[in-house]
């Protein structure tokens, strides 16, 4: 029942007859280590075992042929929700983390992680890359289990809270809670600094998350992985030939990016063999959400892309193995399956009983070791909040404050998106007819399913997760607006352009004291000052925009329901002020005003510091 390739173990075989034997049947005694990779952006159709003209993703082809291949696996149609699902075994609207910016991509504080799982049984646990899960204590990665962290904060590279111009290339990224430069392309870099971690200790079993930023935007990559997927477009002109010249050269470097991650998963797979770690590593493989270029070009039959319901947003690849593990034969799994199942499945091959309580998720282990053929009957619901900005037909309100109907609930072969739309994805893989008409059983079913849920979630999925100030943990610290609620304010583009968006911060205050908050328009590290129009700006692989003066005479703070009104500091390129602050939730709100008092937007950036005796 593959219903996007169908003969995908065909051609798997074909390019790699050898990975159609058996592997070994028994464990290795010692705990088996786990590497999960996730990449960005990429969807079902980007390798080139899923039929894609252009590229040749030689090394994840082979991991495939290698691997259980969760043919009708499914995550969520933006970065966040899957990346929270897939920490938490719990769904999107469940833990918190619902959205890529606007105040929503904060993880539960009191959830279990599945770093914390493997780290309470015993293992080394590391995240390398993109995290996206909250920037701020106790949201960071290093608060959530995770013994090393090689990370940047929100959602790519050049994001408003990452350091200013990061460019891929020699970047400052957070290791352990300080940033520290590494050199080389963020991809490489990435999987570099995995391997290193995995290397220091060959005595103790280790989790390793490697999340790239690649391929998302902006597409920034060596410069010679273009010329190969420009040799292929050559070859298969009628795959781009409704495309303009700019766009084929955005698709270039998007799937440059792509090869550039195939060889890093080679690389690591021959690191592995060289550290004999290889037969008892069980790597999964996986991406984010679906394509953000994929209906341009290929998009393995499917409708849709990143941040849509249709298929083509949320059905990815899942890549399974283990050589030396008890687990069946390399082979297509076609159950439904989401995001959420990883931690239970991952942790119950690893033979690990202490997870949490109630769990979305379940445990696919019985299906990869070949002890079941199928799944009890299940659907599945798929929901998030959607950029504030966003035209939608769901709610006439922000589409970023959650709302039942902006679901897809998926049973089977049905598919049933925005609560009043219906398609059988068996007879019309591409979702071009609703037949919620034909088949009312069938609706009223799987909304009898979306209304249990939706009383499952709606109590709690708008309450803001809240950003800690003046702990011991993190002082003193940065916010930014991507935590504003509701509004997105997410790319340093947008702070260049100077985007006029204003909004709230919610906070809780750890202890009672003296705080010094420091309000900018950019980033200290950049020493603008507050009126600066700032130049284009070259880098490695491209220009970053002209940035935008603004008339910036003083600045309003507004802290629950007291004003301030500040002037600039004599440098020039900031406000600062002291305030007494009292322990508990506190609504922040700093706002740039003209020399009438009107306010022009908010200040990006406010730099917190509790002062100590």
């Amino acid at each position: 029942m593959n219903r996007i390739i169908p003969h995908l173990a065909t051609v798997l075989l074909m390019a790699y007859p050898i990975a159609a034997a058996p592997l070994h049947a028994t464990a290795n005694e010692a705990k088996p280590n786990v590497i999960v990779i996730m990449t960005d952006d990429q969807g079902y159709g980007e390798f080139s075992c899923h039929g894609n003209p252009i590229v040749q993703t030689t090394n994840i082809d082979k991991l495939a042929s290698q691997s259980i291949r969760l043919t009708d696996f499914h995550v969520a149609p933006m970065c966040t929700p899957t990346r929270g699902q897939l920490m938490t075994g719990l769904d999107a609207f469940r833990n918190a983390a619902i959205n890529v910016s606007s105040g929503r991509t904060l993880l539960r504080h009191d959830a279990k992680t599945i770093a914390d799982v493997f780290g309470n049984a015993g293992y080394r646990t590391g995240i390398f890359g993109k995290w996206h899960l909250g920037d701020n204590y106790p949201f960071r990665p290093e608060d959530r289990g995770f013994d090393e962290a090689v990370w940047f904060p929100s959602s790519h590279i050049n994001s408003v809270p990452d350091y200013w111009d990061n460019d891929y290339f020699d970047d400052v990224y957070i290791h352990n809670g300080k940033r520290e430069r590494y050199n080389g392309y963020c991809t490489d870099v990435f999987f570099d600094e995995a391997q290193k971690w995995i290397g220091q200790d060959a005595d103790q079993p280790f989790f390793a998350y490697i999340a790239t930023n690649a391929a998302h935007w902006p597409w920034f990559v060596p410069d010679q992985y273009r010329q190969p997927i420009r040799d292929a477009i050559g070859q298969h002109p009628e795959v781009v030939d409704h495309l303009s010249e700019t766009k084929i050269e955005s698709l270039v470097s998007f799937l440059a990016m792509g090869a550039n991650i195939d060889d890093n998963v080679g690389g690591l797979d021959r690191f592995l063999t060289e550290k004999g770690l290889l037969e008892n590593t069980i790597i999964v493989f996986l991406t984010d959400n679906g394509s953000t270029m994929g209906p341009d070009y290929f998009n393995a039959g499917m409708r849709g892309k990143k941040t849509q319901l249709w298929e083509g947003g949320h059905r990815v690849p899942c890549f399974i193995r283990w050589p030396a593990g008890p687990i069946a034969n390399p082979k297509d799994v076609d159950e439904l399956c989401q995001v959420q199942d990883l931690l239970p499945t991952l942790a119950d091959l690893a033979g690990i009983a202490n997870v949490p309580d109630e769990l979305d998720g379940i445990s696919l282990a019985p299906l990869i070791r070949g002890q079941r053929e199928s799944l009890d009957d299940r659907m599945l619901v798929i929901n998030y909040s959607r950029m504030p900005t966003f035209k939608v037909g769901f709610t006439k309100g922000n589409p970023a404050v959650p709302q039942k109907n902006g679901a897809g609930v998926l049973w089977k072969q049905w598919r049933l998106l925005e609560n009043r739309q219906l398609y059988n994805i068996d007879n019309d893989p591409h979702q071009d007819h609703n037949v919620a008409a034909q088949h009312p059983k069938v609706v009223a079913k799987m909304r009898s399913h979306l209304d249990q849920w939706w009383d499952g979630v709606k109590d709690d999925v708008n309450t803001p997760q809240r950003v800690v100030i003046g702990s011991d943990q993190e002082n003193p610290m940065l916010l930014t607006a991507c935590e504003w609620l509701d509004v997105f304010v997410d790319q340093q583009i947008q702070v260049r352009h100077a985007v006029l968006k204003d909004g709230v911060w919610h906070l809780n205050v750890a202890q009672a004291g003296t705080y010094e908050l420091e309000l900018r328009r950019w980033p200290r590290e950049s020493k603008f000052r507050l009126q600066a129009a700032v130049p284009e700006t070259p880098v490695t692989d491209g220009v970053y925009v002209a940035g935008k003066s603004l008339p910036i005479h003083s600045a309003r703070l507004r802290i629950a329901d007291t004003e301030t009104k500040l002037m600039p500091d004599d440098d020039g390129q900031s406000f600062t002020t002291s305030v007494q602050l009292n322990e508990g939730p506190l609504e922040l709100q700093a706002t740039l005003l003209d020399a009438q008092g009107d306010p022009i937007c908010g200040a990006y950036y406010v730099y917190v510091n509790r002062r100590t005796p």
